[in-house]
């Protein structure tokens, strides 16, 4: 324990120093004087001003006295609306002021800006000027030539300089523009032209000597410059706290080293322009508070960044605490936890940064809230993935697994037993009571084969499995339920009687609830001296040793219930089938492996042993689920039973014969899963059942981890697919430090935690298991739509999977809505990449990845679709096209065709189709 607290106090320091050692800190050129002007806007909140957002005198008055000791002037924009307060009250600060008359299509509206301009120039001595429109021509709101004809009409009524607000280009390309006003009031904003903030300076010095060199003698005024504080890249233009600082700083200091007369825009942040892309309320010196975004002397530093750090820190160590109550971690495991565990606190501390830095309109505000909520869930399951890893990498040996004894120890013990170490007894002490020894016996055992219209010969391969178990004391309860058709049941019956006394036959018709119903039935038929319920599928053929291996773990009488893994053997039909085969080795390979050393193994209905005194106290088997075996385990958990399980193969079956099937076992068992959690959800509240915290919240990640994750992920993408025109269209981005690099994050986690542990834990190929990953990203929708349906239906049919190759494949196409949707995603991101090729915002970029990420799991589905129906599909295909390669490169020759009489046809020779795997 005192090495986990080292590593976890190692970690909080290595995180502490990150964040000492990438703290920014820029010089710039110190500013201790006075600005001459910036532009101010007296508006407040998000509402617009020609809508529901009218200043009043207390908000100017306190606002001007902020900015009084900073600037000389201001600069205003309209001189209606609640502006014209402005000039008495910034005469009684000492202000000069910039009137503005806003320039528009609306003649009503441009005569009484102009009037009341002109009013306030007779009526307040410290108005020095008046500028007729704002970029009007720019907009295309006027005509040059009518623009000036304003400009004159105002001139001749006022003895202030009179001119208009334009991008500078727009006065260059008008010189008759110019020759109209008293002086030239020219913008100059780089961001707006994608400099970068490094240049953004030097562009502008450039741009006011282009000015002064077509206009000799001319008064000029850079009316405009600035730099967002946030919002979004424009090419090489990036906004942050930081340029903004650095760059201001850097202009007022070149400017007034050449007498350059200008006007910052804009002194307080301006929260309703949202609609001027991502940077548009972030141009103030002042944020909406009226509090300096930074100093203009000393070295340029953020200033709430220790508290972020703080934040970051106090997550960090909250989330690592829980390594504590591990059972012996290492310490690879405990700091590969803690790291993770202070990766999400840095997350959390820039979400705060990003929260409190930036405004929000109702809409985004939204948005963003329903983002984060979905990110939760997602970051719990990343986590849940990288303690699954930590575990299996770095953690210690599985201690409860049940081990095939070698062939010396066949006899005495039967069973070599991980969990009989002394750790593992204590632990298992703990939670039971004291283990209770006793000495090697055979109890009876029913092995009960329930079979819904199974092909006849299959059937019989299971029964002849199990005739031949190495076990003196079993009996096999074979029940075939709603199947009137007597080519089914007869063969069985019949099949039966040879095989002996042991085997009882049972022909049901009229069953309600599905599979459990049949195992009630065999239940009653069963031998009443039988301590051991065995179930297995009807396509399951035993190893002989299944019993005789299992069974005496059953001398622990605090012992529920043993859960050997499923495999199959036919995954060599089809490469698909050998792809579907590696697809659910990892399953019983690495997650059970895992719960079982918590207790807390999910029952999957075959290869299954269940004392029946455990049976008899949950009630037997219930019928208002579809998965009904998970649910009768859940219940033997929930009363107190331990569970243990072998990840030894003791059966095989056969696997679902088409994607159609596959995708309706895996519809079934998501639904079923999703039963499950409505019916036991009050069991896992504290005191409401014998759980162990540590199997709560085993289960609960476990349901999570699968369940949500899929329906998380299809949600997610249906929701991006949404937003996609907002992005594209509306000059609107995802932030990506909260929300889109977090989804790119958990899907390298997710990528990293399937190869990872299938290297660790499966013994399988690479390209196999590259298959497999594909086919467990297929199942996305599937199982999306298998919750779904749980959220608003209580009960669906029992639908059986179709297996020993008797299954025609449907005309349908197997994955339409995953081709719908995938293309759409990748249509979706091809949309955002086009539409941002002018801007090059970053965000969007990233986005469109995320798109093309999501859009993986449905063109999975498509492809394995698209192999079930090809020539690639079969081994065939792939051995013969290597023979003809071979031959066509010469290394290996042709064979001629031999002549043989034909009394005598050549035989044939049986080629093998079995492949094997080798690690």
């Amino acid at each position: 324990m005192r090495a986990v607290v080292a590593v976890l106090l190692l970690v909080t320091a290595a995180h502490a120093a990150i964040w000492g050692i990438f703290r920014e800190q820029q010089q710039a050129p110190d500013f201790r004087g006075i600005l001459p002007s910036v532009s101010y806007a007296p508006f407040d909140g998000t509402g617009h001003p020609d809508v529901d957002n009218i200043p009043n005198a207390e908000r100017i008055r306190s606002d001007l006295k902020t900015l009084a000791p900073l600037s000389r002037a201001i600069r205003l924009y309209s001189s209606t609306g609640g502006v014209e307060l402005v000039p008495p009250i910034a005469g009684e600060v000492g202000l000069k002021v910039t009137v503005g008359a806003w320039i528009d299509k609306n003649v009503d509206r441009n005569e009484r800006e102009m009037l009341s301009a002109i009013d306030l120039v007779k009526h307040n001595s410290n108005v020095n000027g008046i500028v007729v429109g704002n970029e009007t021509i720019y907009r295309g709101e006027q005509k040059v030539e009518d623009l000036i004809k304003l400009i004159q009409r105002v001139k001749g009524q006022v003895n202030v300089p009179v001119t208009t607000g334009e991008i500078w280009n727009i006065w260059l390309e008008h010189p008759e523009l110019a020759s109209s006003v008293d002086f030239i009031a020219a913008h100059i904003l780089p961001y707006w032209e994608g400099f970068s903030d490094t240049k953004a300076v030097d562009q502008a010095l450039i741009i006011y000597q282009k000015l002064r060199d077509a206009f000799p003698g001319k008064r000029i005024v850079i009316a405009e410059f600035g730099w967002p504080s946030a919002g979004y890249n424009l090419k090489d233009a990036v906004p942050g706290p930081f340029e903004q600082a650095v760059t201001l700083r850097n202009f007022v200091n070149r400017a007034e080293a050449i007498g350059m007369e200008y006007n910052i825009v804009e002194a307080i942040d301006q929260p309703w322009k949202f609609f001027e892309g991502g940077v548009g309320p972030y141009w103030g010196i002042l944020n909406a508070a009226r509090e300096p975004k930074f100093a203009w002397s000393g070295p340029v530093v953020d200033p709430a960044y220790w508290k972020l750090a703080g934040i970051a820190l106090l997550i960090g160590i909250l989330l690592s605490t829980p390594i504590l109550r591990l059972a012996q971690p290492s310490a690879m495991q405990s700091f590969m936890l803690s790291a993770a565990a202070h990766g999400v606190g840095a997350w959390v501390a820039t979400v705060f940064a990003y929260w409190n830095g930036h405004y929000f309109v109702f809409g985004s505000a939204l948005a963003l809230t329903l983002g984060l909520i979905l990110l939760v869930p997602l970051v719990c399951i990343a986590m849940a993935r990288i303690e699954e890893i930590a575990a299996v990498a770095f953690g210690r040996a599985p201690v409860r697994l049940l081990k095939k004894p070698p062939p010396a120890t066949v006899a005495s013990p039967p069973l070599a037993l991980a969990a009989s170490s002394a750790e593992a007894v204590r632990a298992d002490a703990d939670q039971v009571g004291d283990v209770v020894a006793e000495a090697p016996k055979m109890p009876k055992v029913s092995i009960h084969i329930p079979a819904y219209f199974e092909p006849p010969d299959m059937l019989k391969q299971t029964l002849d499995a199990v005739a031949r178990l190495d076990y003196p004391n079993f009996e096999c309860v074979v029940i075939i339920n709603n199947t009137p058709d007597p080519e089914f049941t007869q063969p069985i019956q019949d099949h039966c009687r040879e095989l002996g006394e042991r085997f009882k036959f049972i022909n049901a018709e009229k069953v309600e609830g599905f599979k459990a119903g049949a195992l009630r039935i065999a239940m009653e038929r069963t031998a009443a001296d039988a301590e051991i319920i065995g179930i297995i599928d009807a396509d399951y053929m035993v190893e002989p040793d299944w019993l005789k291996d299992l069974v005496p773990a059953f001398d622990d009488p605090r012992v529920g219930l043993v859960q050997a893994p499923q495999d199959h053997r036919d995954g060599d039909r089809s490469l698909m089938h050998y792809i579907m085969n590696g697809e659910y080795a990892g399953f019983f390979d690495i997650g059970m492996v895992q719960r079982n050393e918590l207790n807390a193994i999910i029952v999957h209905g075959t290869m299954c042993l269940i004392r029946r005194a455990a049976m008899e106290m949950v009630g037997g088997w219930a019928g208002d689920t579809i998965c009904e075996d998970s649910d009768l385990g859940l219940e033997i958990i929930e009363h107190g039973w331990l569970t243990h399980y072998t990840n030894h193969r003791y059966g095989y079956g056969l696997l679902p014969d088409t994607y159609e099937a596959f995708k309706k076992q895996r519809h079934r068992w998501a639904y079923g899963g999703f039963q499950i959690i409505k019916k036991h959800w009050r069991r896992f509240l504290p005191g409401a059942s014998r759980l162990t915290p540590d199997q709560r919240r085993e289960f609960a990640l476990g349901w999570l981890n699968w369940l949500g994750a899929e329906s998380l992920g299809v949600v997610v993408a249906i929701l991006n697919l949404i937003w996609v025109p907002i992005v594209a269209f509306a000059d609107i981005a995802i932030p990506d430090k909260i929300l889109t690099l977090p989804i790119i994050a958990s899907f390298v986690v997710t990528l990293a935690h399937f190869l990872v542990l299938y290297r660790l834990r499966v013994k399988i190929t690479v390209p196999r298991m590259l298959g497999a990953m594909i086919a467990a990203m297929s199942v996305q929708w599937t199982v999306s739509r298998a919750v779904a349906q749980g959220l608003i239906t209580e009960h669906l049919a029992f639908a059986r999977t179709s297996k020993g190759g008797f299954s025609l494949m449907s005309v349908e196409f197997q994955a339409f809505w995953e081709a719908v949707i995938g293309v759409l995603l990748l249509v979706g991101a091809a949309v955002l990449v086009a539409s941002n090729a002018y801007k090059e915002v970053h965000e969007i970029y990233i986005f469109a990845a995320v798109l093309v990420l999501q859009s993986l799991p449905f063109l999975a589905a498509v492809a394995i679709a698209i192999l079930e129906n090809s020539r690639i599909n079969s081994f065939a295909f792939w051995k013969n096209t290597g023979v003809r390669t071979a031959e066509l490169i010469g290394l290996r020759p042709v064979a001629l065709p031999k002549t043989v009489p034909a009394a005598m046809p050549a035989p044939q020779p049986v080629v093998s189709e079995i492949h094997r795997d080798t690690v």
